[in-house]
């Protein structure tokens, strides 16, 4: 009995201090505060750069054809050629318009008969007036016969197209030549109402293409549509480039770059922007001077290669996280890194 005594006091000693021993364990677990970086932000003038992709198209474009069906006599030009306004670019079969000529050439005549005896008295004014419209109406027959038989280009430009070949008869399904004035050529692009007091014609703007790379060629705006779409809320601005060496042709893809002008706004690195799961709401950790950190919802503007304009949220000299965010919650205290 003595001995079952001692191992049961044994036992409970060692049972004592085993206890003893986790308590001291749990006491030595401290949770160290999460480690971040940080940069102090400042404002600075940003510019109010917005960037449109747009199509070039040709200044003027002119469809060229006959009134009516004829058959095509000669053609004087090809894709490609440059025309100057009033070149002839084909002619049409000439036996009408001779036929016209002919008309034209005897009621002159005639009414050179019916003057002489209108001026003696030995015919009506009647007659005399009859005869003169006759011969007008001879006479504008024959100047659009004319200009339905040698086709002119009413334009200086490039041909694009020529959908039939000499000796085709003309149906009028589709023009003979499309000629296209491209010195200048326009670009439309469509902006925001909001801009709508910020832009002004004559306005400079940035026009960049794929095809000449970072080249930037210089345009204005030409056009202000005096009306807002009420579906999307923007209006149609049209964009002029002189154009003068040929070098943008239509059909490129463009950038119309446009100023508004600058703002005074806090500038951020992109790094310090956090992004809202299913919201896609975007904030950032501000440090207070208690060593805690805020969270703070901003509104981005611009970005600036690694830089973000700040529209709100932030305030000037505001000191921000920019590494370490993941293990951040609104209101922890945090141990900054060098």
């Amino acid at each position: 009995m003595k001995k079952l005594n001692t191992l049961l006091i044994a036992s409970a000693a060692i049972i004592l201090m085993s206890c003893g021993q986790s308590n001291n364990n749990t006491q030595q677990v401290v949770e160290e505060n999460p480690k971040v970086t940080v940069t102090t932000v400042n404002a600075e003038y940003v510019s109010q750069i917005t960037v449109y992709p747009t199509t070039i198209e040709a200044d003027i474009v002119n469809n060229i054809a006959p009134q009516s069906s004829a058959r095509i006599s000669k053609i004087y030009v090809e894709i490609g050629d440059k025309v100057e306004a009033g070149q002839v670019l084909a002619k049409m079969d000439e036996a009408n318009l001779e036929k016209a000529r002919l008309q034209l050439v005897n009621d002159s005549i005639e009414l050179g008969r019916i003057k002489q005896l209108h001026d003696i008295g030995a015919t009506s004014q009647s007659d005399f007036e009859a005869m003169s419209l006759k011969y007008d109406v001879s006479k504008r027959t024959y100047l659009n016969l004319l200009e339905n038989t040698l086709l002119k280009s009413p334009i200086s430009g490039i041909v694009t197209a020529r959908n039939y070949d000499e000796g085709d008869m003309y149906a009028m399904a589709q023009p003979l030549f499309v000629i296209q004035k491209i010195s200048p050529v326009k670009m439309l692009i469509n902006i925001s109402e909001s801009k709508y007091s910020q832009i002004q014609k004559g306005m400079e703007v940035d026009i960049t293409t794929d095809a000449y790379g970072d080249q930037v060629f210089k345009g204005v705006v030409s056009l202000i549509h005096p009306t807002i779409n009420a579906m999307t809320h923007t209006f149609p601005v049209e964009v002029k480039f002189m154009n003068k060496d040929i070098t943008l042709r239509p059909g490129m893809f463009a950038r119309v770059t446009v100023n508004y002008g600058d703002n005074f706004r806090v500038v951020i690195p992109d790094r310090a922007v956090m992004r809202q799961v299913g919201s896609g709401e975007q904030y950032v950790y501000i440090l207070n001077h208690d060593g805690t950190v805020t969270y703070s919802v901003v509104e981005l503007g611009r970005r600036m290669g690694n830089r973000y304009e700040v529209l709100s949220g932030i305030d000037d000299n505001a000191t921000i996280v920019v590494s370490g965010q993941t293990r951040l919650k609104n209101g922890i205290a945090v141990d900054v890194v060098k």
